[in-house]
């Protein structure tokens, strides 16, 4: 969500807490000052929602590194 530093200000009850559910931008100017997140949310769990459905379930870091090094080999 993005705002105003006079909307924020206005309203601090209310971003202080949409910000347990959601990043808040403020803005001043129409250019960005501030960016308020949850602080009880790992990063790990901040960016899992990005890579949900990228990465398949039963994949696990052993078969993950096979693949990579599967690309570098050569055939002698």
């Amino acid at each position: 969500m993005q705002i105003t530093a006079t909307e924020f200000k206005l309203n601090l009850g209310k971003y202080l807490n949409l910000v347990l559910t959601e990043d808040i931008w403020i803005t001043r100017n129409g250019k960005m000052i501030a960016k308020m997140v949850n602080p009880n949310v790992p990063s790990v769990d901040a960016i899992s929602g990005v890579l949900a459905g990228k990465v398949p379930v039963d994949t696990d870091r052993h078969s993950l590194r096979e693949e990579r090094l599967s690309r570098y080999e050569t055939d002698d």
